[in-house]
């Protein structure tokens, strides 16, 4: 099994930055690739980016630019760099792992508001 805790959201001004952590536990070993979703109220949860495990990242149209996406030293961290963030960034994000087989698992998500 792998667990996801996410970490790192908070309450941040229009303009600010915020950098969310992810890190997994248990069998990373069946990780194929890691990657952030976000969900506003009352919205769908959608694509933020993913990162392989060999690096190759991938990005929502919307994102490119001021979203990165990276992993740690020990590659069972995935990091979410946030910059000149958006009120319309306000959103629940989530940490998501695609398993060996095709599984997924979620983590439960870490809040972040910004505020205009």
């Amino acid at each position: 099994q792998v667990r996801l805790v996410e970490s790192g959201g908070g309450l941040v001004q229009a303009g600010g930055s915020l950098r969310l952590s992810c890190t997994a536990s248990g069998t990373i070993s069946s990780i194929n690739f890691m990657g952030w979703y976000r969900q506003a109220p009352g919205k769908q949860r959608d694509l933020v980016a993913t990162i392989t495990s060999d690096g190759r990242t991938n990005y929502a149209d919307s994102m490119k630019g001021r979203f990165t996406i990276s992993r740690g030293n020990t590659k069972n961290t995935v990091y979410l760099q946030m910059n000149s963030l958006k009120p319309e960034d306000t959103a629940r994000y989530y940490c998501n792992a695609h398993l060996i087989g095709g599984l997924e698992v979620w983590g439960q998500g870490t809040l972040v508001t910004v505020s205009s």
